[in-house]
């Protein structure tokens, strides 16, 4: 079995990392940030690490977010293309 995080947590770092904000990925995934703070805060204790430099705003990505960031977008842009060509129409 795969040792994958939840991929709500996956969803919600990729927002915050493009986005460069939890208030407007929490408003894109229509969610509080709150839950997008926990998602990232689940997705952290998974890695072993912190993703993000929090202070000074603006919130910026730690090497290993930049890291992860590219990856996980990547992921999910095929998962949104596989998607749609299987999609039925209409």
């Amino acid at each position: 079995m795969r040792d994958l995080p939840p991929l709500g947590a996956l969803r919600a770092f990729e927002a915050v990392a493009r986005l460069g904000s939890f208030h407007l990925a929490a408003a894109e995934l229509h969610v509080t940030p709150t839950a997008i703070s926990h998602q990232i805060r689940s997705l952290e204790g998974h890695c072993g690490q912190s993703l993000f430099r929090r202070r000074p705003r603006p919130i910026t990505l730690t090497e290993a977010g930049a890291r992860l960031f590219p990856v996980i977008r990547d992921g999910l842009d095929l998962f949104a293309a596989a998607i749609a060509q299987v999609r039925a129409p209409g």
